[in-house]
């Protein structure tokens, strides 16, 4: 038990001397560990949850942001603009919320791989080659044979 982290250890925020995250996040069990969205149970957890949190919010205020402007402040969601001449509501939905979800996808997706190097999460697998160990057959996933 004295090589393993407790948990103790690992739900603390303070950080431990001469320990990296990764190798911290290469000792917890996330398999058995609960998943609670207002109690995270590990730092990747609490730190990936910050980032839904804020990319929710901020996808929230800029998709109902404008129409909801729109209902309190009709006089000045309704001029014109005076380049464009459209209406600021129109050209704010029409405009700037599919764009805004676009560069959050982008910021959410830059992010996580933030945090993936972080706690050193490798996505890439490898497949190693059974083959010969099972007589040079190779099962496909409709139950046949590769020819």
């Amino acid at each position: 038990m004295s090589n393993e982290t407790t948990e103790s250890e690992i739900d603390s925020h303070e950080t431990q001397a001469g320990r990296d995250t990764a190798a911290r996040h290469e000792q917890i069990d996330y398999l058995n560990r609960e998943v609670n969205l207002l109690k995270p149970s590990t730092p990747f957890m609490r730190d990936h949850l910050k980032v839904v949190w804020v990319s929710f919010i901020a996808w929230a205020l800029l998709t109902f942001g404008p129409p909801v402007l729109t209902y309190f402040a009709p006089e000045i969601m309704t001029t014109q603009l005076p380049v464009i001449g459209f209406p600021a509501h129109y050209f704010l939905v029409a405009v700037l919320t599919p764009t805004s979800s676009l560069v959050l996808a982008f910021i959410y997706s830059r992010k996580r791989d933030q945090l993936d190097e972080k706690y050193g999460i490798d996505h890439t697998t490898t497949t190693e080659d059974t083959s010969s160990e099972k007589g040079g057959e190779t099962a496909v996933t409709d139950g046949g044979s590769i020819e």
